[in-house]
């Protein structure tokens, strides 16, 4: 039996890489402190989706699924990108 360990990667909207965070609410700070530098108030997207941004909305968008990217997007070229990914031995 193997323990299921999610990592969330942060990126900005150059991919930069941000780090790595095993705690949803940490991400979720940093990367609204990213988005957050442009004129337009931050949105979350997810597949073709956009929707205002709170914890509760990220975790209801990323709850059962891997490998998949959310963009929080703060107008002109500022946002960032969430990756759940998780740890496999």
């Amino acid at each position: 039996m193997s323990t299921k360990i999610y990592i969330y990667c942060l990126f900005d909207a150059d991919d930069t890489f941000y780090g790595v965070y095993s705690s949803l609410s940490s991400v979720y700070r940093d990367a609204l402190k990213i988005a957050n530098q442009g004129s337009s108030p931050v949105m979350i997207k997810s597949g073709d989706e956009w929707k205002k941004p709170s914890l509760t909305t990220l975790r209801n968008v990323l709850y059962g699924k891997c490998d998949v990217v959310v963009l929080l997007h703060g107008g002109g070229r500022h946002g960032a990108k969430i990756l759940k990914t998780k740890l496999k031995e």
